[in-house]
């Protein structure tokens, strides 16, 4: 067939993900080398127009024209396809989505290994997309848009992410490498074909040898990759069955419940219907349900709030804990009523006994003047050197200060023998 511009037009518009559909393709581009500079300019003009998955499928086919030019020894194409390849390969990455954007990158790492372009092509070529990347992710969302990217994994899933992008790139080693070592392998083993010379011929074998070992190696990783996710898919269904199990209990006493409350519902309603009294209705409402285990509500075991002793408030060595060992011992209370006198004994004798109780309190040992105080209230020293039980006589309190004095020197017989009208004047 004629090369023409429609006839390639036709090619590209028929072409198709499939191996067969971009190999026949690619033999027919091949077998026109002389309209490498053509072919190359229309593919480009395609790549721009196509949607995203077509896109995917133009960097298939230029892929493989690359790589069968760069074996054939077909220069034409490669230096064709130099000023356009860096274009069409971010005007194919652009607006892609992800998993169409790492099959892209997949092919342009495959024409690195393989030194498909020059250097600085393959350098172009991958600066281009690295800036798409960079311009995607700073770019903020629209107005009204999500805030969530489309291709967010659910928490669940992320343990096995890792081995999942690891599948992903394995299966796009393992798709171009097969392709070329079996492409190679059934051109050298066809006996059809004629064999060239010993030397080409042994040139072509190792070509193909080195074709092949690429393919083991891309497919011992691919092998590799599936084994742990098959690994990490295993252990994430551990876990999904024991959290099955946990809410299969938990279903089963939901709907026991569940129906429990829907039986008494009915018997409340009944004894509604029925016009039972308030209490009858209490009593079914307050009876226990059954099939259900009721719910506990015991007080939760709390610390005591003990106050401290009150040892440790008071100073050690303080006069109240530790009493002087050679102070006397206080009276008794049986004591001190004998000793004191029938007025101070008996307070209800006298309306002045409170304020005499209050002045005949001992105060402790430690305090000064104590001794003063429990000698004026225990005894009176007489003159021979005896002590004797202190008189009974009691100084009366009053709210007169006159008074009290009076009272004093009565009670010491010094107003004995003075006249009446004097002493009344006094």
């Amino acid at each position: 067939m004629a090369f023409t511009e429609d006839s390639l037009r036709a090619k590209l518009a028929s072409l198709n993900e499939t191996q067969d559909s971009i190999s026949t393709v690619g033999q027919w581009i091949l077998f026109h080398r002389r309209h490498a500079d053509k072919i190359a300019q229309l593919w480009f003009q395609r790549v721009k127009e196509s949607q995203a998955n077509k896109r995917l499928t133009l960097v298939y086919l230029a892929n493989e024209i690359a790589q069968q030019a760069k074996i054939r020894k077909k220069e034409e194409f490669i230096k064709a396809f130099d000023p356009v390849i860096v274009e069409g390969s971010s005007a194919a990455y652009k607006g892609s989505g992800p998993d169409i954007q790492n099959k892209i990158r997949r092919v342009i790492e495959v024409w690195r290994q393989r030194t498909v372009f020059k250097p600085q092509v393959q350098d172009e070529i991958e600066r281009a997309l690295n800036e798409i990347d960079r311009s995607r992710s700073t770019r903020k969302p629209a107005l009204g848009g999500s805030l969530f990217s489309s291709s967010s994994i659910p928490p669940e899933l992320k343990s096995v992410e890792p081995f999942a992008t690891a599948v992903q790139k394995a299966e796009l080693n393992i798709k171009p490498a097969l392709a070329t070592a079996n492409q190679e392998y059934e051109k050298l083993t066809n006996p059809n074909n004629t064999i060239p010379t010993a030397p080409l011929h042994a040139a072509h074998l190792a070509t193909l040898v080195r074709n092949l070992a690429v393919a083991e190696s891309a497919v011992a990783d691919g092998i590799k990759a599936r084994k742990e996710l098959i690994a990490g898919l295993e252990k994430l269904l551990e876990t999904n069955k024991s959290k099955v199990a946990q809410e299969e209990t938990q279903l089963a006493d939901v709907k026991s419940r569940k129906e429990a409350i829907d039986a008494r519902k009915r018997e409340v309603e009944d004894a509604i219907l029925r016009g039972l009294s308030t209490a009858e209705t209490t009593a079914i409402s307050a009876a226990p349900l059954p099939g259900v285990t009721p719910v506990s509500h015991e007080r939760p075991d709390v610390e005591e709030l003990t106050p401290p002793p009150m040892e440790s408030f008071t100073p050690v060595g303080s006069p109240v804990q530790q009493p002087s060992k050679d102070a006397p011992a206080l009276p008794t209370d049986e004591s001190t009523e004998h000793a004191l006198p029938q007025a101070w004994a008996n307070p209800t004798s006298d309306l002045s006994a409170p304020a005499a109780a209050a002045t005949a309190t001992i105060p402790p040992p430690s305090i000064p003047g104590a001794d003063l105080l429990r000698s004026l209230t225990h005894a009176r020293q007489e003159d021979n050197g005896a002590y004797a039980p202190t008189s009974a006589k009691k100084r009366k309190t009053s709210r007169n200060a006159a008074e009290d004095e009076f009272a004093v020197f009565a009670e010491d017989d010094d107003m004995n023998g003075i006249d009446s009208n004097l002493g009344e004047l006094i």
